[in-house]
């Protein structure tokens, strides 16, 4: 299994672990991965990364469908992705959730399968340059013809001789996203992953890969799974040093009634502390909330303790069916522990 490094998104000032990420790339890792939510956006530090680096591959995980056409999203990975040498750049799109597409992006909701499908579609259309982009779908056409148009919209193709074969992978969780992951995306960000949670997606994923037809399957197909690791010789400090994110997330990351990572919480399982959670959050009691987040649910998504346990429990992440394992870390330690794991050296 391949190993990749998550470097997130900044927080209130912009932090840019370029030695780690060069480590990383030393030890063999096949990719780094930034984020984005509301402040630094996913797809400049690795503009700068590609600068910085010569082989790691370039991914974002995930850029969110809200914040750019897929227009821009093209032209953006295909930019970036021609300084960085070429055959790089990963393309990691997902919907985000409702309170930050309508409350940060202003834009509508909509219908997110029919977006991320249009999304897909127009993107691939713009890096095969075969002709004048064309599309119409049921969330996203190319020209505009819709309200407020001047009905003057022309067909164009990238000036930008760019690669044609661009990666997209999808962050998606649900049955109806996962299938649509399986039939038209080269890879998956699947939200919730942990060993032993294949079986879940395999149907969905497999009746997707019937859909797409041309041979499609899980030899040809990436999962890239991701994990927090954090070293630290006291397993119960390094699990309730995890928890505090978990309960921003469960409790707070969504409307009360329409939470994706709530949602995976209860599917785990953790019905009860889920409710409790989310309760406590919102009520601005945030120690507590993350006091109340369960130490299995932390250790079932991570790895954790010190370096002997980390390695023998990453294991089970390497017989999960993932092809690719991204590291979640703020430890130098971390990286060289996990690449000691996979056996990178």
């Amino acid at each position: 299994m391949k190993l990749a490094l998550s470097i997130g998104y900044s927080g209130a000032y912009m932090e840019l672990p370029v030695e780690r990420v060069q480590r990383a790339e030393a030890l063999g890792y096949d990719s780094v991965w930034t984020a984005e939510a509301y402040g630094s956006d996913a797809v400049t530090p690795l503009a700068f990364l590609a600068a910085k680096t010569s082989r790691i591959k370039l991914g974002t995980a995930i850029m969110q469908l809200a914040a750019r056409t897929p227009a821009n999203a093209a032209m953006c990975a295909a930019t970036v992705d021609a300084m960085a040498g070429g055959n790089r750049f990963i393309v990691g799109i997902g919907v985000s959730g409702p309170q930050i597409v309508e409350g940060w992006y202003g834009e509508p909701w909509g219908r997110p399968y029919y977006r991320i499908k249009d999304y897909v579609s127009i993107m691939r259309k713009i890096f095969q340059r075969e002709e004048p982009v064309t599309h119409e779908g049921r969330e996203i056409s190319l020209p505009y013809t819709g309200e407020g148009a001047l009905g003057v919209g022309k067909p164009l193709k990238s000036i930008l001789h760019m690669n044609p074969n661009i990666p997209i992978y999808l962050g998606t969780g649900n049955e109806s996203t996962v299938r649509l992951t399986g039939e038209i995306a080269d890879g998956w960000l699947p939200l919730g992953f942990v060993p032993g949670s294949l079986h879940e997606y395999l149907p969905w994923l497999e009746e997707g890969f019937r859909r797409a037809g041309n041979g499609k399957s899980l030899k040809n197909f990436e999962i890239q799974a991701s994990v927090h690791v954090e070293v630290n010789d006291d397993v119960k400090a390094a699990l309730d040093k995890l928890k505090p994110r978990e309960a921003l997330y469960i409790g707070g990351m969504g409307h009360k009634d329409k939470n994706f990572h709530k949602d995976m919480f209860i599917r785990r399982g953790f019905k009860d502390a889920a409710e409790r959670v989310q309760e406590l959050y919102l009520a601005g009691h945030k120690d507590e909330a993350a006091a109340a987040i369960p130490d299995e649910w932390v250790d079932l998504k991570s790895l954790v303790g010190p370096p002997a346990r980390i390695k023998e429990r990453y294991r089970a992440w390497e017989d999960s069916g993932a092809t690719s394992l991204t590291v979640r870390t703020k430890q130098d330690e971390a990286v060289e522990v996990m690449a000691q794991a996979a056996r990178l050296n």
